[in-house]
C-alpha cells in the first residue's frame, strides 16, 4: 500500500475525531449510531422534555436500584442521579463499548455502575452487584429493530427482575414496544412527547 493510500484511509478516522471533539457528547453519540444504528435507534439524544415526562411517575423516595438499558452518552444518567437517593444505585447496561468507556470517563458518581453487556442478562447483572430486584428500569432500545427473539427476552427478563410495584419505563419512536410489554405487564400507562426528535411514544409497565 502506498503512502498516499495510507493517508487516504487515515483521513476519515481523523475527520471523525475532529467532529467528535467539536460536538462533544453529541459526537460520541453520532459515532455510536453510525457504528450500530440497529442498537442505538436514533441519531439524536432524547430531549429534556422526554426525560422529565418519562421519570415523572418514579417514587424516588423508595428507589434503591434504578437500571437503564442503552444509556448512550448519559442523557438519562445525570437526571436519574440527580433524583436518586444517596443510598441508591444506578446500573446502566450497553453492548457498545464506546458508550460504556465514555460514561466511565465522564460520570464519577459512586452510585453509578456502567456495565458492558446485554439487557437480556439484567437478572445476572443485578445479582452480581448485590441486589435481588430493581425498582425501575428505563429503556430506549429500539425494540422494533432488535434481532429476532431479543426484544421478547428483554421484556421477560425485565418483568422478572422488577420488584412488585416497580415499573418498566420505555420510550420509542413506534408503538410496537407496547406489544412486547403487554405479554408481561397487565397495566401499561401510555403517553407521547412531541418535543423530541423524532416525537416518541412513552410507556410505563407496572408490575402488580
Amino acid at each position: 500500500m502506498t503512502t498516499n493510500e495510507l493517508a487516504g484511509e487515515a483521513y476519515p478516522a481523523k475527520a471523525m475525531r475532529k467532529i467528535k471533539r467539536a460536538l462533544g457528547p453529541w459526537g460520541v453519540f453520532l459515532e455510536g449510531f453510525l457504528r450500530n444504528p440497529v442498537m442505538v435507534g436514533s441519531i439524536i439524544p432524547s430531549s429534556r422534555f422526554t426525560i422529565d415526562k418519562m421519570l415523572a411517575p418514579v417514587d424516588w423516595d423508595n428507589c434503591k436500584l434504578f437500571v437503564e438499558y442503552g444509556p448512550g452518552v448519559g442523557t438519562f444518567c445525570r437526571p436519574v442521579l440527580d433524583r436518586l437517593p444517596r443510598d441508591g444505585q444506578l446500573i446502566v447496561i450497553d453492548t457498545n463499548p464506546l458508550f460504556i468507556d465514555y460514561l466511565k470517563q465522564t460520570i464519577t458518581d459512586s452510585r453509578f455502575i456502567p456495565v458492558l453487556g446485554s439487557a437480556a442478562d439484567v437478572e445476572d447483572i443485578v445479582r452480581a452487584h448485590g441486589h435481588e430486584h430493581a425498582d425501575y428500569v428505563v429503556s430506549g432500545l429500539p425494540f422494533s429493530t432488535l434481532p429476532d427473539g431479543v426484544g421478547p427476552a428483554i421484556a421477560a427478563a425485565t418483568h422478572r427482575v422488577l420488584r412488585k410495584g416497580g415499573a418498566f419505563l420505555v420510550y420509542q419512536f413506534t408503538p410496537r414496544a407496547r406489544d412486547f410489554m403487554a405479554r408481561h405487564f397487565a397495566r401499561i400507562d401510555s403517553g407521547m412527547e412531541l418535543i423530541n426528535v423524532p416525537p416518541c411514544f412513552l410507556y410505563w409497565g407496572w408490575k402488580d
